[in-house]
């Protein structure tokens, strides 16, 4: 998805953290918190009932009990960068929330496609029914 097509987050509604970070940086990850754990509260956005409901879907294990969503980055050397994949990979979770699922139109089964089936399974039958017992009659 574009940046220009991901939603604006109220900047209220963030709250970021800055944590100590494992992977790359060397000896510059035992100095400086560059991973961000960003937290979103759901309720300020006020959100649609429906698109509420597929936005906790979506999170999972990232939704808390308080109604937040919290997303950590640390795949970055530095604190911007960081920051700045926290935020894309939030707006990105609320855009999908946004987007409304295609409607399932049901089908039926044609009436030659049921006559095959059925075909089919009387062909199954016979085979099944050759393999019993033999009897010497």
């Amino acid at each position: 998805m574009a940046e220009a097509d991901l939603p604006s987050l109220p900047e209220a509604a963030l709250e970021e953290r800055f944590l100590a970070a494992t992977g790359p940086g060397g000896q510059n990850v035992n100095k400086v918190a560059t991973a961000v754990q960003l937290r979103l509260d759901v309720f300020a956005l006020r959100l649609h009932p429906e698109v509420y409901a597929r936005l906790k879907a979506l999170a999972g294990s990232r939704w808390t009990k308080e109604g937040e969503v919290v997303v950590t980055a640390r795949a970055h050397r530095t604190r911007e960068a960081n920051r700045q994949a926290a935020r894309d990979r939030l707006a990105e979770l609320v855009a999908k929330a946004h987007e409304r699922p295609a409607a399932r139109k049901p089908t039926r089964p044609s009436r030659s496609a049921k006559a095959k089936r059925v075909d089919a399974k009387k062909g199954r039958s016979v085979i099944k029914a050759g393999r019993g017992k033999v009897r010497l009659d």
